[in-house]
């Protein structure tokens, strides 16, 4: 996954602060490196992949908040996603 075109996909789809796209596309693009939702979910973790499953969560969440809201379902859901989750104080939304 290439993270130049997800924090740009970011930006036109969710908007946030450019601190915030950062931070998610770098976090997603780790997940991505680690093979866990392809390995676990039977599915490559694209860009289209990540807007997706960001666009599920609540309306009236930021960038951040939706990246977590995703990463906390594949917590309970499999376990190990933790590590990939935003720091609240990381981001200013």
């Amino acid at each position: 996954m290439d993270r130049d075109s997800l924090e740009r996909e970011l930006g036109t789809v969710f908007g946030g602060t450019e601190q915030a796209r950062r931070v998610v596309a770098r976090q997603a693009r780790d997940l991505a490196d680690a093979g866990k939702i392809e390995a676990e979910l039977g599915f490559e973790l694209t860009v289209d992949a990540v807007i997706d499953n960001l666009e599920d969560a609540p309306d009236d969440y930021g960038l951040a908040e939706r990246w977590n809201w995703w990463l906390d379902s594949l917590e309970l859901s499999h376990g190990g996603y933790n590590r990939f989750r935003v720091r609240p104080d990381a981001v200013e939304e």
